[in-house]
C-alpha cells in the first residue's frame, strides 16, 4: 500500500498568471458558463462580480454583501 503525501505541489500556492488562466478558460467548450470562485475546494462558491488590478495582482472579486 502506498503512503499518501500531504505535501502540495508548488503550483497550488503559486497560482496562475492571467495568460495561463485565459489559456485554461479557452479550453472550455461552452464559453458561456458562469465563472465562480471557491476557497474551500468547491463546497461553497460565489460568483465573480469584478476583475480588478491591485498593485501587481489581478483580483477576482465577489461583491455580494
Amino acid at each position: 500500500m502506498e503512503k499518501e503525501s500531504n505535501v502540495q505541489p508548488p503550483w497550488v500556492a503559486r497560482g496562475k498568471t492571467i495568460r495561463q488562466l485565459i489559456k485554461e478558460l479557452q479550453s472550455f467548450e461552452n464559453q458561456d458558463l458562469l465563472v465562480e470562485i471557491s476557497l474551500d475546494g468547491g463546497n461553497t462558491h460565489k460568483p465573480i462580480s469584478l476583475v480588478k488590478k491591485s498593485k501587481q495582482t489581478c483580483l477576482l472579486v465577489n461583491s455580494e454583501i
